[in-house]
């Protein structure tokens, strides 16, 4: 199915998509006049390519991601250091799940790719069905490790017959994304589907 992602803040700067792939790039006007039958996708703010996250390992393999059900007993944020792995050690079952939560807020962040030597299958998997590309690790990284890195790696520029992997953040501009960051996402696009959008 052929769909049009445009942003308000950046119209000349639409995408259609046709299946996986981008099929066109260019001003939302000149894509809906040549593809009339695409359906359009409004989003605020401006359309990226996407973030490469460059913590992966340290995010999906280091911390326990815990089940909105488990708020009462671990709370709501990830959890680091020993007592991850001891969590991990009690229960192997708990990684996969982690894994797979994690991924998901990583999709909310406007990540499409995550950076890092990954050893576990559960993380490995996760990453595998959600469509995350593996990409290398900056050779210096910025800080401690978090879905909101600073700097911000944003993946290369769209191109027509590429894959069609891209976020929309809801700012003004590549400068209010740098200023607020990425959970100012509010739709993730992997593989040509909306794998993340802001309720």
């Amino acid at each position: 199915m052929l769909t049009i992602h445009v942003a308000g803040a950046s119209p000349e700067e639409a995408v259609l998509v046709d299946g996986a792939s981008v099929a066109a790039l260019g001003p939302y006007e000149d894509l809906a006049a040549a593809r009339p039958q695409a359906r359009v996708r409004w989003w605020p703010g401006i359309l990226t390519p996407g973030l490469l996250n460059p913590y992966g390992p340290e995010l999906l393999e280091g911390m326990y991601h815990p089940d909105p059900r488990e708020a009462a007993e671990f709370g709501t944020e990830p959890i680091t250091g020993e007592r991850a792995r001891a969590l991990f050690r009690a229960d192997e079952s708990r990684r996969g799940a982690s894994a797979r939560r994690c991924v998901q807020r990583l999709l909310a962040h406007g990540t499409v790719a995550v950076a890092g030597e990954l050893r576990t299958r559960a993380a490995v998997d996760a990453v595998r069905r959600a469509g995350l590309v593996v990409g290398r690790r900056p050779a210096v990284l910025p800080g401690p490790a978090s879905f909101s890195p600073a700097p911000l790696v944003l993946l290369p520029r769209l191109v027509p017959g590429g894959p069609a992997r891209f976020a929309v953040f809801d700012v003004p501009d590549r400068a209010g994304l740098v200023r607020l960051g990425p959970s100012t996402c509010v739709a993730t696009v992997v593989g040509g589907r909306l794998v993340h959008r802001r309720r």
